[in-house]
Order: structure tokens, then sequence, then C-alpha cells
């Protein structure tokens, strides 16, 4: 039987670094093919396809709430839909980490807002003990309405600040100067096996450490605590994911954990398959472990 799989994604990726057509090759030696198909596309018959797999839909945060429907609509027409829809609607807002803090992983300090305005926001100083915070909304994605705030920039900003965070939930949280010291670190699993890690550190001057916002990209072999840390994390998810994204802190020295979790990405997050030559092969060896498929090889 000849498989088909699609790739959710969106409708103008120019501004992205996309990683996920080195996938294409090892699926169709396996007799599978791939489409790639926007969310926003409409009128896809998804029950053609043995599974849809999220892949670079980096738009979703804009609106969320169509985006949910879409893969709820994917869900029902019989397609896997990858990851599972329970998994991705559990991690689309960012108070899951409350629940795995309650499941003793140590993530980085937060507190969870509806709302905020910037007399909430500047008394973070104090209640963090820092001299520096950053605020995000509990939906988003590539650093969008991200910001890194001194007193000084607080009052600055305030007007900006104030109009979003007045009907945007948020989560505010001391900066962690090693993001800029040393980087953030991710760790990737497919079907819950390790595949690969990478440190990806931000340009002179900036926090943000995606590419797109100049960011530089290294492979690294973890130790011991940051493998542990990131398995412990993984043991805590509701379900079996076929592809999740750790992404891991070097805590404050003042801690008793070394690492500490920034976030775990189940919905979209890039891969990076071009940081490790393996890691395509494994990814798709993955996915047919994870749907039980029988590969047609074409040697």
């Amino acid at each position: 039987m000849h498989h088909t799989i699609a790739f959710l994604t969106t409708d103008d990726l120019e501004d992205f670094f996309v990683w996920d057509n080195l996938l294409i090759a090892p699926f169709a030696e396996r007799g599978i093919s791939v489409e790639t198909i926007s969310w926003h596309a409409k009128d896809i018959d998804w029950s053609r396809f043995t599974a849809v797999i999220v892949r670079s839909t980096w738009d979703y945060q804009d609106d969320a709430e169509s985006f949910m429907a879409k893969l709820a609509e994917i869900e029902k027409s019989g397609t896997s839909l990858l990851n599972p829809l329970t998994l991705m609607q559990w991690n689309v807002s960012k108070d899951y980490l409350q629940t795995l803090e309650q499941q003793g992983v140590e993530i980085i300090p937060s507190q969870f807002f509806q709302q905020a305005d910037t007399a909430l926001i500047q008394s973070h100083f104090v209640h963090f003990e820092t001299d520096e915070l950053i605020i995000k909304p509990l939906i988003s994605a590539n650093s969008d309405n991200t910001f890194r705030l001194t007193p000084t920039a607080l009052a600055d900003q305030s007007d900006d600040l104030n109009m979003i965070f007045e009907t945007t939930p948020c989560v505010i949280q001391p900066f962690l100067n090693s993001v800029v010291d040393e980087g953030e670190y991710s760790l990737f699993y497919f079907n819950g096996q390790y595949s690969h890690t990478i440190k990806k550190v931000p340009k002179q001057g900036d926090f943000r450490v995606q590419e797109e916002h100049g960011g530089q990209l290294h492979t690294v072999i973890p130790d011991a605590a940051l493998l542990d840390t990131a398995e412990h994390v993984l043991n805590q998810l509701p379900e079996l994911s076929l592809y999740a994204r750790i992404d891991l802190l070097r805590s404050k020295s003042t801690t008793p954990h070394t690492w500490q979790l920034m976030e775990v990405e189940l919905i979209e997050p890039s891969l990076y398959f071009n940081m490790d030559e393996d890691s395509p092969e494994r990814f798709v060896q993955a996915t047919l472990d994870y749907l039980q498929l029988n590969a047609v090889c074409h040697s």
C-alpha cells in the first residue's frame, strides 16, 4: 500500500529557515511520499493522508483559535494527526509549565496572568529580586510580543505593554543571563527516543535565539545532568509524542538544580535536521514506528 504524508505549513515562509525538506528523501526511500500543505488551505481532503504532521505553521499564534479548529478538523477526518491533538491542546498555552512544575519539573520561575499592566510588571522586579524581566504571551511563537525589560525599558515602553497585555494572557519571568552568556539548549526526542542536542546563542546585543533573529546554532553533546533533566520532563508529558523539543537554560547558581525548563515544544518546533546528519533518518524511522507502518523499501 502506498502511503502519503502531509507536512502542515503556512503560506509564507520567506523569512524563515525550514529544514523539513531533508525528510522527503528518507521518506521516499521507504515508499512514502510527502505533500506540503498550508494550514490556511481550504477544501483539503485530509482523509487521503496516512498522517498529517504539523511542521512550519509559524504564524498560528496570530489566530490560535482558527489554527486549533483546523487541527480538530484534520483529526476528525480520520487521518493520524501528529502530534496528537490532545497533546497539542495541552501545549498551546504556556500555563502547561505550571502543570509540569506541580509534577516536580524545575521551571524558570514564572508568574501567570490573564492580563497585565506596567504596575503589575514593575512589582516583579522585587518579586523575583532581579534587574531584568521577560514578559511574553501565553500563546506565542518566534518571540512575537516577547519583551526583555529593565525598569527603564518598562517606563519607555509602557504604552505598548499596557496595550498588548491588557487583553493578552501572559507569563512574567526573571531574565536569566545564561541565555546571553551561554545560550539555550534544545534536546530533540522522536517517538520517545533521544535524537540530538543543539545550543542556540543570540547575536550580540539580542536575547532572542532564533536564526531569524541572528542566533547562532551549535551541535553539542549533552552532559548527564542536561540529559537527565530533559528526560525527566519528557516522562511528565501527558502522552507519547512523535516529536518533542525540550528547551533548557542553565539556572542561576543560587538554585540547587543546574538546569531549568524554558519550554516544551510539541506543536510546530523547528527540529533542526540540518544540525545532525542522522536526525532525518531517525525522524522518519520514528514516524514509521509511531504509526506502526511497514515501509515499502525501494533499494
